[in-house]
């Protein structure tokens, strides 16, 4: 009966540093738990048998300390006062709390340091380090703490220790560098062993150069890395191998790698020349460990086809818009240069474009091959890309020798949606493509150009990502990055981390910086999760009281208003003043959840003077945006204004950008105006989505017209339908009151001539799974509420005469139905 343990969300954790985790399980069946017992081995805390329907419980044990390896399990109640059997074990284990754990030094390749000089080592040849040691008896455990800048991959005698990519995050790197844990056992062997760190400078380190494209230049720190072996034999001693003066460095065969620019491999090189590293001069306090899914290759696509531009240059196409790396797969004698060029489109010779409003430029990887079969992808920074022109190819090289490695952060899968309307499919398709071209340590706008965490879409956007992947540990770790970006003044900047600070309206806008405060609440109401809001409480405040003291009279007048809107007539003061409202009702509610009364009445006493002052000022409609804004706020009641908008949106008159696109379909969603969203998600004319799908895109572009206009063709920000399409048409919601999915709201919407609809989301109860069908006068409505969780069913007004309920269901109105777990099937027809 008991299944899905996690801890901190996550399965089985190593290397953890929250001393008091949470730790939660899901039910099978369908039988409600009434009480739990749940006890944390070798005798850290048992509850004993508790009286609670809670399946989210927070760690009160015996102090957890580093290095504490516990396992743990769970046993549940049911209604009737049966107890179930123990469930599986899960494990955590702790990592290393204090930076007096770390007796390993920092290290680096001597050409690679110069103290007071940032661009020693430019030029170079990527740092290659190793450490050796000898084991004279079996290690029944090894633990391996690892961490590099700017990135690292690190082997043992030759093996990779993990299948994690890109390591480490995105962070502010002169405060916190992330470090993982890995159980090494099984790679160890008695006798010599060598522990290898291979170094690329990543976003830590962007030096400038002539030849390709950059974003910015600017280093936080060189290459370098710290790691740590620690060991257990089975005579219960233990030992130790750290990165130290003892270790050699080497020049690797990549000769060149740039975050922005491109990766240069030469894969004749070989490793010689051994020297003794040099040791950096750096704090352990800096250290602290991974706590979300690490970025991964998740999917394999092999090239669709070899095609060949008008000079004879042949491209590679994958088949999709993606991010990740061009893989090569060859059998060439040695001395071959290649020039692998990444792009999302064609010009009309059937080159790869490359611009700076699109990808940058330029942009370009290089191999030199060796003699012999070879496989190689670049390790150090990764693309966008659906084509690879790969100049200097041989002609009788076919289309298996390029395959996309798609990367993203590994958060599980949770959504599924699917209509009966092929156009709805492939608008479904391309948002989620752009969500995973984005997913990386924190959420990018886009995977060439920028690869920076721009924040509105982290929180705008929030439900986009929620209902199709389950990022309870990664949004609580993207707070932790946007939290150690505020300034002392509560500044939240456009993007997190600062690597590059831009000039005001790009630094300082209330619909990017507002991410602070609404994720947290976003995070308590989606997963049931108060830690992230009791943690970033004071920095939640902070922001608000920010956004006050910038404010004239309750009206915020700086920031980058609707962006990409097509109507550029809303007042940017408009739209900042709603970003600030928002901000601050949401501190409101999260103040009242958290027992801070005083601060509750504060904060929505500034609601209300924020709606006051955008009602004298700036409530006069001037934009469709701006009537949007208006009446999300409660400032316009008028459902004449909502018939307007409402048919400007079925005619295909949508001008609203992507601040104010969240909330017209929002706005009109809750209104029932789903006939009106149901025109515009099947138009093909632009401004449209299925534009965009009619004109080949296949990952969300960054303009309505972008398959035609350019600009990125893998943003993810213009998404917000995907959120109706999961809560409009598959009816999957909360109802009032609700947190973490703990009871439901069923209400889908049958508009304009949809046949069927198929959809899932992840709860924190378990899978929640609608379907609906419609024909020849009847409806069919499939619902499975999972254990733990109930559900009010709401059957859309089809005009049907005759429903059929199932037993168990009880009506509590109009089409309108209250019903516990278990799968359930309503019907209606004339």
């Amino acid at each position: 009966m008991v299944t899905n343990l996690r801890t901190c969300d996550l399965i089985d954790p190593l290397g953890i540093e929250i001393t008091r985790p949470a730790l939660s399980w899901q039910l099978t069946g369908t039988e409600p738990q009434t009480g739990y017992h749940l006890q944390v081995e070798p005798g850290l805390w048992d509850t004993g048998e508790v009286e609670s329907a809670d399946q989210r419980v927070v760690y009160d044990g015996r102090p957890l300390t580093s290095r504490t390896a516990a396992r743990w399990r769970v046993r549940i109640r049911d209604a009737a006062g049966r107890w179930s059997g123990w469930s599986p074990d899960a494990r955590f284990e702790l990592g290393l709390l204090r930076p007096d754990d770390w007796s390993a030094s920092w290290i680096t390749h001597p050409d690679w340091y110069d103290e007071g000089n940032p661009r020693a080592g430019e030029g170079r040849p990527l740092p290659l380090l190793k450490g050796e040691f000898v084991l004279a008896r079996p290690v029944t455990r090894a633990r391996l703490h690892v961490a590099g800048l700017g990135v690292y991959v690190a082997t043992v005698n030759g093996a990779p220790v993990t299948d994690a990519v890109l390591e480490p995050p995105y962070t502010d790197f002169t405060r916190r560098v992330v470090y993982a844990t890995h159980d090494v056992t099984e790679l160890l062997r008695e006798g010599r062993n060598t522990l290898g760190v291979e170094l690329g400078p990543g976003i830590a380190h962007v030096f400038p150069h002539q030849d390709r494209y950059m974003k910015f230049f600017g280093s936080k720190a060189a290459p370098r890395a710290i790691a740590q072996l620690e060991l257990g034999y089975a005579d219960g001693s233990f030992g130790r191998f750290v990165t130290g003066p003892d270790w050699r460095a080497a020049d690797s065969p990549t000769v060149r790698s740039h975050w922005y620019g491109g990766e240069d491999h030469d894969a004749r090189r070989t490793t010689t020349g051994w020297r003794p590293v040099t040791v950096v001069p750096g704090t352990k306090d800096v250290l602290s460990s991974r706590a979300c899914p690490p970025v991964r290759v998740t999917e394999r696509l092999p090239a669709t086809a070899r095609l060949v531009a008008t000079d004879g240059t042949p491209v590679f196409d994958v088949g999709a818009v993606v991010a990740g790396w061009a893989e090569l797969s060859l059998d060439l004698p040695a001395g071959r240069y290649l020039r692998l060029v990444p792009g999302d489109q064609l010009d009309d010779y059937g080159r790869v474009i490359q611009s700076k409003p699109t990808t940058g430029a330029p942009i370009f990887n290089t191999y030199v091959t060796k003699d012999g079969p070879q496989t190689w992808h670049p390790s150090f920074r990764y693309d966008g890309f659906r084509y690879v022109e790969v100049q200097g190819l041989p002609e009788h090289v076919g289309p298996e020798a390029v395959t996309a490695l798609v990367l993203r952060a590994d958060n599980t899968p949770t959504g599924a949606f699917e209509t009966s309307d092929a156009l709805v499919n492939d608008i479904h398709t391309i948002i989620d493509r752009a969500v995973r071209g984005n997913m990386y340590s924190v959420l990018t706008d886009c995977p060439h150009r920028e690869k920076l965490g721009w924040l509105e879409q982290t929180h705008l956007l929030f439900d986009v990502v929620a209902y199709n992947y389950d990022v309870a540990a990664y949004y609580r770790e993207l707070l932790v990055t946007i939290a150690e970006a505020q300034t002392p003044d509560g500044l939240v900047p456009d993007i997190a981390p600062e690597f590059l600070v831009f000039d005001a309206p790009f630094r300082d806008d209330p619909n990017w910086g507002g991410a602070i405060v609404r994720i947290p609440w976003q995070l308590y109401r989606w997963y049931g999760d108060l830690s992230a809001m009791r943690t970033h409480y004071d920095a939640m405040r902070r922001y608000v009281d920010y956004l006050t003291s910038k404010a004239e009279h309750g009206v915020l007048g700086h920031g980058l208003g609707d962006w990409i809107g097509l109507d550029d007539s809303t007042p940017v003061p408009l739209v900042s003043t709603w970003g600030y409202w928002r901000a601050a009702r949401t501190m409101a509610r999260a103040a009242g959840v958290l027992g801070r009364d005083e601060d509750a009445k504060r904060y929505r006493a500034l609601s209300e003077q924020i709606t006051a002052a955008f009602t004298r000022t700036l409530a006069e409609p001037r934009s469709q945006a701006s009537e949007i804004l208006a009446f999300d706020m409660g400032v316009v009641t008028d459902e004449r204004v909502l018939d307007r908008i409402a048919e400007a949106v079925a005619g295909g008159g949508i001008t609203v950008g992507e601040i104010a696109l969240p909330a017209l379909f929002r706005v009109l969603g809750r209104a029932g105006r789903h006939d009106a969203l149901w025109a515009f998600a099947t138009s093909t004319s632009h401004p449209s989505y299925g534009y965009q799908v009619r004109h080949g895109a296949t990952a969300l572009t960054e303009a309505w017209d972008g398959p035609t206009r350019g600009l990125s063709q893998n943003h993810y920000m213009l998404g917000a339908i995907d959120s109706w399409f999961y809560r409009g048409l598959g009816g999957i919601g909360q109802a009032p009151g609700s947190n973490g999915f703990r009871r439901l709201l069923i209400e889908p919407a049958a508009p304009g001539d949809l046949e069927s609809v198929r959809a899932s989301t992840g709860t924190p109860y378990g899978t929640v799974e609608v379907s609906w069908t419609r024909a020849d006068g009847e409806f069919t409505l499939d619902v499975t509420v999972p254990p733990g969780s109930s559900a009010e069913v709401r059957l859309p007004d089809l005009g049907l005469a005759r429903h059929a309920v199932p037993d168990g269901a009880v009506k509590l109105g109009a089409r309108a139905y209250e019903v516990p777990a278990g799968h359930w099937t309503f019907g209606a027809a004339r």
